[in-house]
């Protein structure tokens, strides 16, 4: 007898496919207020569950008693229950490896494009106001052999050292709970304590889970001990940052600048004065969001689900201790 597979996001046909031939699946373009009750219903059978950018909290786990399996399509778990996932035997799989690159990539960008003043130079020709050569009010700041201080060394994190180091000669700096050899060996990555980052990076880069003990992690005080000069740049989770002391050292020049790939609500709400601000790149959390990469993570979390509901938790697996 066919498993019961809740689908929760728009996902490839040839995926779907593959679902719908292994599974009874009950498909949902996203989980809002007029479909709720149908996805409360379909949870009371359902064995696994597959989506992305909706939280799984302990109501729906408490009406999911037959849950087995549950595949997020991303690498971030912040929109589950851990401890309750693990108590209740339920496995919570993600994507961790197919982003890497791509999310990397992205955090460059928003070094480069708040160094160099990208987006607003560009509006300013496209808005017709380039008239005459650009002066010292228009300039940017380097890149190359600046200081880039990076919060937490994990695949991503190792990734930004790379293109730092080996792209750009840049010190590389770190704040990790464990050591790098890796980032140490090859890219010269020196780990410290969070005030020497902050205080000798040009960039401060977040790539940092949201947990605990890392939301707002950078805040007020934190904020202060940067350079004046210096760029925060995050393209992990926004919550990590106290966003309206962000906002508070930015108008006061604090630091220089921010790129910011995620926010504390997402989408961004349009009178956020992040949006004013001439000093901030703002992306709507596009770091893993090239056609390649979000195939890959599809086709992953379809992996996933079917491994581990076939009892198979040994990739991919972020409570590898519950049994199947």
């Amino acid at each position: 007898m066919k498993k019961n597979v809740i689908l929760y996001k728009s996902i490839p046909a040839d995926q779907l496919e593959r679902l719908q031939k292994q599974f009874n699946v009950t498909r949902f373009e996203g989980i809002t207020q007029d479909n709720y009750a149908d996805f409360q219903h379909a949870l009371t059978t359902a064995d696994g569950i597959i989506g992305a950018s909706y939280p799984i909290t302990i109501n729906e786990l408490a009406i999911a008693k037959n849950l087995k399996v549950a595949s997020t399509i991303s690498v971030g778990v912040d929109q589950f229950d851990v401890a309750a996932m693990t108590s209740r035997n339920i496995a919570l799989m993600h994507t961790p490896n197919v982003l890497t690159e791509t999310t990397a990539d992205t955090i460059f960008s928003l070094v480069l494009c708040s160094a160099r003043r990208i987006i607003e130079m560009a509006e300013m020709v496209k808005s017709g106001q380039w008239t005459k050569s650009i002066g010292e009010s228009e300039y940017g700041s380097n890149v190359n052999g600046k200081t880039i201080g990076i919060l937490g060394m994990g695949r991503i994190g190792t990734a930004v050292a790379k293109r730092a180091h080996a792209g750009f000669g840049m010190s590389v700096l770190y704040y990790n709970p464990h050591i790098n050899p890796e980032a140490e060996s090859q890219f010269n990555a020196r780990r410290c304590d969070l005030d020497t980052l902050l205080a000798e990076s040009d960039f401060v880069c977040l790539v940092l889970p949201l947990l605990p003990s890392t939301e707002k992690l950078i805040g007020k005080e934190q904020l202060q001990k940067m350079k004046k000069s210096a760029f925060l740049i995050n393209g992990s989770r926004g919550k990590i940052v106290d966003e309206a002391a962000l906002i508070e050292a930015l108008e006061a020049g604090v630091i220089r600048g921010a790129g910011l790939d995620v926010f504390e609500v997402e989408p961004l709400p349009v009178n956020s004065k992040l949006l004013t601000l001439p000093n901030v790149v703002a992306l709507p959390h596009i770091g893993s969001a090239t056609h390649e990469t979000r195939y890959a993570m599809v086709e992953c979390a379809v992996d996933n689900l079917i491994a581990a509901l076939e009892g198979d938790l040994t990739e991919n697996c972020v409570n590898p201790e519950v049994s199947q």
